[in-house]
């Protein structure tokens, strides 16, 4: 007996009866999901898509941005091509910048002339690939270190080369290597809600020094931060937290109503 021939071939008889006779009825009840709008159609996956980005961006504007370095004014804390996570939550009404913080900053009317423009489209994508870490910052976005506060008399520079703030003399161990505070002699009294910012590689950054005859004196108004850096997120292998600076740590402050000491 041939019963290998047998059990191969197939009886229609003992298939379930479609209804109409028809093959294609049957399959029909076996449509991949993906096709039926599923858990796995192109649909679903460009709405979870779509919502993620969202999240990343609402994430972005309102709680950490990642901000990417463009150049070496910072060197060496920051690196041309790092990337940093700004805590658009570090400062409120009850806590304002403070001295040696690295601050990211919107520099229209200090920096850069105001009415600066581009495109409405070219604006909102560089928006969105800023805010997603994947572009450099817009042209009137800078970051620097804040070296004086409102009230504080910033002078430069000591018998020694240093800068004083209020009197007290810095030790500024973040500097470039073979750079100066600074090549600029000054001697500012910061107005009140207005910051002092100064690049940690001074022979390279374009900062409130730069801006002592402009109109605002180089000042950045509290209100233009946008938050402050506190990690480098990327490279890996350059992560790290990022501290407030130590040199800062014995600058009183400035008297109501007075200026902070002079040379010493």
């Amino acid at each position: 007996m041939d019963t290998a021939a047998k059990n191969t071939e197939r009886d229609h008889s003992s298939l379930p009866d479609a209804g109409d006779g028809s093959e294609r009825s049957r399959f029909s009840r076996f449509r991949p999901r993906a096709v039926l709008g599923g858990p796995g159609s192109w649909r679903t996956v460009l709405l979870q898509a779509v919502a993620v980005t969202a999240g990343v961006l609402l994430f972005s504007r309102f709680v950490v941005q990642p901000f990417q370095i463009p150049s070496g004014s910072m060197e060496p804390t920051l690196q041309v091509g790092d990337r940093v996570l700004v805590n658009k939550l570090a400062y409120g009404s009850d806590e304002p910048p403070r001295r040696g913080d690295l601050i990211v900053f919107d520099g229209e009317g200090s920096f850069v002339a105001a009415g600066t423009e581009e495109s409405p489209a070219v604006e909102a994508a560089r928006g969105v690939l800023a805010t997603l870490g994947l572009a450099e910052p817009d042209e009137t976005d800078f970051v620097k270190r804040v070296v004086g506060v409102g009230g504080d008399r910033v002078v430069c520079c000591d018998d020694r080369g240093r800068l004083q703030v209020n009197g007290v003399p810095l030790d500024e161990e973040y500097l470039h290597p073979g750079d100066a505070p600074s090549e600029v002699d000054f001697d500012i009294v910061v107005p009140p809600g207005r910051l002092w910012v100064l690049g940690d590689h001074r022979s390279d950054s374009s900062d409130s020094r730069d801006r002592l005859g402009s109109p605002g004196g180089g000042m950045v108004p509290v209100e233009k931060v946008v938050g402050r850096v506190d990690w480098i997120g990327w490279p890996l292998g350059r992560w790290a937290s990022l501290e407030r600076a130590e040199a800062f740590s014995r600058v009183p402050d400035a008297p109501p109503g007075g200026h902070g000491g002079g040379h010493g």
